[in-house]
């Protein structure tokens, strides 16, 4: 069943009608968690089912998905201890080199991924690492912006998940690698950060290892195919996935311009523009 605004119950429609409202407000808001049950994900995710559809009514495109909170550190960050998962879609987009508008979001935090595009679709019984990586066109560097739409992030595994997994825009690098014998689990990423100028001399703000994401990112997708695949919503050919936080996310301020590199992947990059927000 395809879930709207109107086949939501009372609590999850306002919460919808919240994180909707702190979008078009552009003012961040409570917590939702006070309206749905409580620690209840599979009511987020209809909220977030929702909105997304919603978009997708609109004109918008999904384009992939992304996992959230598959990195122990960014779990302690937010004081939460499972991964979650949110929807990509063409308007969070933005071209590599292209200035991001910084107004697009409300609270924006960035951190440094291993981006998959899919070759094939996934959504067969069996589905493990082996299974991915068959599946898997190519890897990139990529920066995910995440974005709170619950002020001060404020957020438990209920909040994020029905605010599309924080989700806010994305950047992937120009580089495209195939697997063949590169080991996802050994690639080491450093961000650094400046605000002015070119960013090989910043300073670094996060690393982080493949390894930290479910151990591995393949595993990592694996884990999301599987997940999703039950929901009745596989991942597909051309899909982009991305598939964790390789270290600790990091504030984003205008005029700030960050470069990470990974290993074996190459370098990708995003500046945020100074304009008022």
């Amino acid at each position: 069943m395809t879930i709207t605004s109107r086949t939501l119950g009372a609590g999850a429609a306002t919460a919808l009608d919240r994180l909707t409202a702190a979008r078009a407000g552009r003012r961040p808001c409570a917590p939702v968690r006070d309206l749905l049950p409580a620690g209840d994900v599979e009511a987020a995710y209809a909220v977030q089912s929702a909105w997304v559809g919603g978009q997708v009514a609109g004109g918008a495109r999904v384009v992939g998905r992304k996992i959230g909170l598959s990195n122990p550190v960014v779990q302690a960050q937010f004081g939460v201890g499972q991964p979650d998962f949110g929807v990509l879609l063409d308007t969070m987009a933005c071209a590599a080199r292209a200035p991001v508008d910084i107004a697009r979001t409300l609270q924006p935090k960035i951190e440094a991924e291993i981006a998959f595009v899919l070759a094939e679709d996934l959504d067969g019984d069996v589905i493990g690492r082996a299974e991915v990586a068959a599946a898997t066109a190519y890897v990139v560097a990529a920066l995910e912006i995440v974005d709170s739409r619950i002020a001060g992030w404020d957020i438990s595994i209920v909040d994020t998940v029905a605010d599309n997994a924080s989700s806010g825009l994305f950047v992937l690098g120009d580089r495209k690698q195939g697997l063949g014998r590169l080991d996802l689990a050994d690639c080491a990423m450093t961000m650094r950060k400046t605000g002015e100028g070119g960013v090989q001399g910043g300073d670094v703000v996060s690393t982080g290892m493949g390894s930290a994401v479910l151990g591995h990112p393949l595993a990592s997708v694996a884990w999301l195919a599987a997940t999703v695949r039950d929901l009745g919503r596989p991942l597909r050919a051309g899909e982009v996935i991305l598939s964790g936080s390789l270290g600790p996310m990091v504030p984003v301020a205008p005029g700030d311009v960050f470069l990470a590199d990974i290993s074996g992947l190459g370098q990708v990059s995003a500046t945020f523009t100074e304009g008022s927000r």
